[in-house]
C-alpha cells in the first residue's frame, strides 16, 4: 500500500511539473509572474536562420598548436555570436578543424557572415613620409612597366606606341615612356591623398595580392586599402603606404565601446565611433610612440584595412584612443564585438552556408504538426476499437507522454527541429508497443481463467522483463546517436530519448494506476480487451 501511495505521489508531481511547462506554451499570453518564462524552441529548419560551415585553416601552425586553435577558435566565434544578440545559436565543434554555425530567426545574413569570418587583428602602423611614399610609387611604376605582360588583367591601361615610327628601338622607346606610369593610372591620382575608383579596384586588390608586387615595394614599407564605405560602396578608396612595423597591436587592447561624438567633435561630430582603451603596458608603448611622431599620420588597420589614419597632434596619454571614420551605429557595434572577442588564432574560411527563409520554416511547422496529429489519430482509432476500454486508457497515456516530452524539451532548452519531430512520431509507436505487450499479457492471462485483478497484475509484471529491454536497447542507440552525431541527428536524439523515458513512465507506472482505478478496484468478473 505504501509503494502505491509514492507512485501515485510521484505521477502527481510528474504531472504537475509537465503542466507548469506546457500552459506557456497552449497559452501563449503574459503569464502571472510565478510561471516560467522558458519556451520551446525551434531549430533552424522550423525557425529559419542560418547554417555556416566554418574551417580552421591551421596548416602552417605547430603541430602542437592546432588543437588549442581551433578550440579558441569555436570559444572566439561564441562571444561574438553572443554579443551579436542571436537568440539560442548553436556553435560546436565538427571533425578536426571545423565548425558548425547555427543562428536560428536570423535575417542580418551578410552582416553575420561578416563578423564570424573576420580575422579581427588589429595594428597601429605609422603612415610613409612623403618622399618613402614617392619612392614607393616610383619602384611600382618601374615594375609594371618591366613586368606589365605578366599580368592580363592590366591591358587597359597599357598605351600602344604610335605607328609614326618604322624601326624597333624608337618603337621600345616609345612604348616605355607610354606606360612609365601604369601604377599611378591605375590608382587614378598622380598626387596625395592617392585613391583608387570602384572601377580599377579589383585589378587593384589583384595586385596586392600578388607576392611578386609585394616584393617589388621598398623594404620596410607595406600598401593597403582603406575600408569600404558601406554608404556609398562605389566611393573612391583611399591607398595608403605604411611603415610595415606595427607600433601597437590588439592584443595591447584592455577594452572597446561604442561612443558617440558630440556637436563640437571635429572627428566624429555627432557620429558613432570605437572608443578604446590599453592595458598598462599598451598604453606606455602607445604614449611613447604619439610622443616620439608629433605631426606624423598613424594608420589604424584592421584585417588588413586602413579604418582611419589621422595626424597625432600632440603626445597622447592615459592609454585612450578612438576609431572614426563614416561608420554607422550598426558597423560600429560589429567592430567592437570583433575587438572585444579578440583576434582568430588562425584564418578562418567559410566552405558551406545554408539559409532558410522564414515562410518555409513555417510549412515545416505545419506539416510536422499535422503528420504527427495524422499519426497519432490513426494509432488511436486503431488502438481503441482492438482493445476497447484499455485503448481509451492508452489514448490518455499517449496525450500524457507528449505533453511530458514537449515539457522536457522546454525545461532543457532544446531545440526542436524537423528529426526531432520525427522522433516524437516514433515516440508515438514505442509508446502504443508497450501498452500492447501489456494488454496480449492480460489476455493471455485471461484466457488461462484468473480473475480480472490477478490478470492484470501478472500482464504488467510479465511484460516489465520485454518492455524495459526493448526501450533500454533504444535509449542506448538513442544516447550513442547524441554523442557522436551533429545538428539534426543530436536533434533526433534528444527527442527520441526523452520519448522512451515518457513511454516507460505512462506505461509502467501512469496506465497500471488507472487500471487499478478504473478496473481492478471494483469486483469486475469480465474484462473486455
Amino acid at each position: 500500500m505504501r509503494n502505491k501511495k509514492y507512485r501515485n505521489l510521484l505521477i502527481l508531481l510528474v504531472l504537475l511539473a509537465a503542466l507548469y511547462y506546457l500552459i506557456p506554451l497552449i497559452f501563449p499570453v503574459d503569464m502571472p509572474g510565478f510561471m516560467t518564462d522558458k519556451r520551446i524552441r525551434l531549430g533552424l529548419d522550423l525557425q529559419g536562420g542560418m547554417q555556416i560551415m566554418l574551417e580552421v585553416d591551421y596548416d602552417e601552425l605547430p603541430d602542437a598548436e592546432k588543437e588549442d586553435a581551433v578550440k579558441s577558435a569555436v570559444e572566439i566565434v561564441r562571444n561574438r555570436i553572443d554579443q551579436f544578440g542571436v537568440a539560442e545559436p548553436s556553435i560546436q565543434r565538427v571533425g578536426s578543424n571545423r565548425i558548425m554555425v547555427q543562428l536560428p530567426g536570423l535575417e542580418e545574413f551578410d552582416r553575420a557572415r561578416e563578423l564570424i569570418g573576420r580575422t579581427a587583428l588589429l595594428e597601429f602602423k605609422l603612415v610613409a613620409t612623403d618622399e618613402q611614399i614617392q619612392e614607393t610609387i616610383d619602384r611600382l611604376n618601374e615594375y609594371l612597366l618591366e613586368n606589365h605582360h605578366n599580368y592580363t588583367f592590366l591591358e587597359e591601361f597599357i598605351e600602344e606606341p604610335a605607328d609614326d615610327f618604322d624601326f624597333l628601338e624608337d618603337q621600345e622607346d616609345d612604348e616605355y615612356v607610354e606606360n612609365a606610369d601604369l601604377f599611378t593610372r591605375i590608382i587614378t591620382a598622380a598626387g596625395m591623398p592617392m585613391m583608387v575608383s570602384h572601377d580599377n579596384l579589383p585589378i587593384f586588390q589583384q595586385l596586392l595580392e600578388d607576392e611578386d608586387f609585394q616584393r617589388a615595394v621598398p623594404s620596410g614599407l607595406m600598401v593597403a586599402l582603406e575600408r569600404e564605405d558601406r554608404e556609398d560602396p562605389r566611393a573612391h578608396r583611399g591607398v595608403f603606404v605604411l611603415l610595415e612595423r606595427t607600433e601597437v597591436t590588439g592584443s595591447m587592447l584592455e577594452s572597446a565601446s561604442v561612443s558617440i561624438g558630440g556637436g563640437t567633435d571635429l572627428q566624429a561630430p555627432n557620429r558613432p565611433y570605437v572608443s578604446l582603451r590599453f592595458s598598462r603596458e599598451g598604453a606606455r608603448t602607445f604614449e611613447t610612440v604619439t610622443g616620439q611622431n608629433i605631426q606624423r599620420r598613424l594608420a589604424i588597420v584592421l584585417d588588413g584595412m586602413v579604418y582611419t589614419a589621422p595626424t597625432i597632434q600632440d603626445r597622447i596619454r592615459g592609454g585612450e584612443a578612438r576609431i572614426t571614420g563614416n561608420f554607422t551605429l550598426e558597423e560600429t557595434q560589429d567592430l567592437v564585438i570583433v575587438l572585444r572577442a579578440g583576434n582568430l588564432p588562425a584564418p578562418v574560411e567559410i566552405i558551406e552556408e545554408r539559409t532558410v527563409g522564414a515562410t518555409l520554416g513555417a510549412d515545416s511547422v505545419r506539416s510536422g504538426f499535422m503528420a504527427a496529429l495524422f499519426g497519432l489519430a490513426i494509432v488511436v482509432l486503431f488502438i481503441i476499437f482492438y482493445y476497447k476500454v484499455p485503448g481509451l486508457i492508452t489514448f490518455f497515456a499517449l496525450a500524457v507522454n507528449m505533453g511530458i516530452v514537449l515539457a522536457a524539451l522546454t525545461y532543457l532548452g532544446a531545440a526542436l527541429t524537423m528529426p526531432g519531430i520525427a522522433g516524437l512520431i516514433l515516440t508515438i509507436g514505442m509508446a502504443v508497443d508497450a501498452n500492447v505487450l501489456i494488454f496480449e499479457r492480460i489476455k493471455e492471462e485471461l484466457k488461462t481463467g484468473k480473475t480480472v485483478r490477478t490478470a492484470v497484475d501478472a500482464g504488467f509484471s510479465r511484460a516489465l522483463v520485454t518492455i524495459l529491454d526493448a526501450n533500454i536497447t533504444t535509449l542506448i542507440t538513442a544516447v550513442v546517436l547524441y554523442q557522436f552525431g551533429t545538428g539534426p541527428i543530436r536533434g533526433f536524439a534528444v527527442t527520441l530519448s526523452l520519448g522512451i523515458i515518457a513511454s516507460m513512465f505512462t506505461a509502467l507506472l501512469m496506465v497500471k494506476a488507472i487500471f487499478e482505478a478504473v478496473i481492478t478496484n471494483k469486483n469486475r468478473t469480465h474484462l473486455s480487451i
